[in-house]
């Protein structure tokens, strides 16, 4: 049996770079070639476009994306600011916490996340800042910045090194949000540049097909209690 599951994780780890298939390599060195935004994915059913750029002075690709949704801003609003239940819509999201409400406008999260097969979970410590809504700039934002030295390293985990966000939502109405978002993610540690690539290639789309789902859910659309964070002034 010790001997199957061997050759059973080999093989796993022989397999994953065939991951980074032909398209996404030629994506890759289009990106670096050229310096601006790459068309990844363009879902027209859904209303979800994503994109990729390899930035001068940066081994990763930085992203972006766009979506609709047919949610309030409120809505919307309200799934980012529930941190605990990103692990149900965030890509790879292992565990989500709430370390410290600083203001209405302002609070710290801890972050777990699954890492692709034979590579160790990634942990991270963001701050996020809220600028709420106002009728006359049109839309609220969401800044997230990585604080990795906020906490103690936890044994077993890497510490990401950065995750640079801003989420961008504009009410298109009563009942439809379009959502902007773009940024940067390093996960630290060694990690073959493929396979973080393919990570980031992927994590915002599917991302954005969790939160379609929770646009939907009750807990967002017919809240019980106040917001925790300022949604609009």
């Amino acid at each position: 049996m010790k001997k199957i599951l061997a050759m059973a994780g080999i093989a796993v780890a022989l397999i994953q770079p065939a991951l980074a298939s032909d398209d996404d390599l030629r994506e890759l060195r289009a990106s670096r070639d050229k310096g601006d935004w790459e068309l990844i994915r363009n879902d027209a059913i859904r209303n979800i476009k994503t994109y990729g750029k390899q930035e001068d002075g940066k081994r990763i690709r930085s992203f972006k994306g766009e979506a609709q949704f047919d949610a309030s801003l409120e809505t919307m609003a309200r799934i980012h600011f529930d941190v605990e239940n990103y692990k149900k819509w965030f890509y790879e999201a292992k565990d989500m916490k709430l370390l410290k409400k600083v203001s209405n406008t302002e609070y710290y999260y801890y972050a777990v996340y699954n890492a692709p097969a034979t590579l160790p979970d990634r942990d991270a410590v963001l701050h996020a800042v809220v600028e709420p809504y106002t009728a006359k700039k049109g839309y609220m934002l969401i800044r997230v910045n990585a604080v990795p030295d906020y906490l103690p390293q936890t044994p077993g985990l890497v510490r990401m090194t950065a995750q640079e966000m801003t989420v961008k939502l504009i009410p298109q109405g009563p009942n439809r949000t379009q959502l902007e978002f773009e940024g940067y993610v390093d996960p630290g540690g060694l990690a073959p540049v493929w396979a973080i690539n393919f990570v980031q290639r992927r994590a915002p789309y599917v991302s954005m097909l969790g939160l379609t789902r929770m646009a939907n859910s009750p807990t967002y659309t017919n809240p019980s209690g106040p917001s925790p964070f300022t949604i609009s002034q």
